[in-house]
């Protein structure tokens, strides 16, 4: 009685079926790999935004809002807000010194234009940050179930290359060929499964940073603009 587990069948595969299995492999150790790492990143990323969200509102002005920005590197609104600082001080310097130390309402809502579009920048520069591997997960998850099928296509037709050569078709010359083929596309199927499902639970993740980081920008841009306002 032949063995049909699935280590015996992968050791009496072809040379092309267990090259699709070892691809497989590769690409279910890296999906795992990306999914475990990530899981890790955004549960530090939440905790350091809830941090920084609280000391921010606590905060008497904002030089002591960047101080506790410096202290959760992994929060987005935190590094969004230290670029939006970065931004006031630069338009606070350029416009505190020569002939336009006197500045109008005008060129301060044109600075606030540029705050906006440093703001901006920020907020893609994070999703970015954020969405960094998962396009690995989307190509796992969109090519190997191609992989295993491309294995069991060549399986079944050296299967039935055998079949011709021996002369004979009974179940048992069939059954173990064509089991070896089916083990690849069983194989994608698992690796492409857990990739989408896990793609599109961070890319949901992601789209709530994303709405997040609007919200404190929205906010942030409401404070200075409030202050603006009040000196005029």
């Amino acid at each position: 009685m032949q063995d049909l587990s699935i280590i015996s069948m992968f050791l009496n595969a072809g040379l092309v079926v267990k090259c699709v299995m070892l691809l497989l492999v590769i690409f279910s150790i890296g999906s795992w790999y990306i999914i475990f790492m990530k899981f890790i990143l955004f549960k530090k990323v939440r905790q350091d935004s809830e941090d920084f969200l609280e000391t921010f509102w606590k905060s008497k002005n904002l030089a002591e809002a960047a101080r506790s920005a410096q202290k959760t590197p992994l929060s987005p609104e935190s590094q969004i807000f230290i670029t939006g600082f970065s931004e006031l001080q630069k338009i606070s310097k350029s416009k505190g010194t020569g002939p336009e130390a006197n500045e109008t309402f005008e060129m301060r809502l044109a600075g606030m234009d540029n705050l906006k579009r440093a703001l901006d920048k920020a907020a893609t520069t994070e999703t970015e940050r954020l969405s960094r591997t998962l396009s690995f997960l989307a190509t796992a998850g969109s090519s190997t179930p191609f992989i295993g099928l491309f294995g069991t296509v060549w399986g079944i037709m050296s299967s039935f290359q055998e079949i011709g050569q021996k002369g004979g078709a009974s179940l048992a010359v069939v059954a173990p060929g064509i089991s070896e083929a089916l083990v690849a596309t069983a194989a994608g199927l698992a690796v492409a499964i857990p990739s989408v499902i896990f793609f599109n639970h961070f890319t949901t993740q992601i789209t709530d940073f994303e709405n997040d980081m609007q919200r404190f920008s929205t906010d942030l841009l409401n404070l200075v603009e409030r202050d603006l306002i009040a000196k005029v």
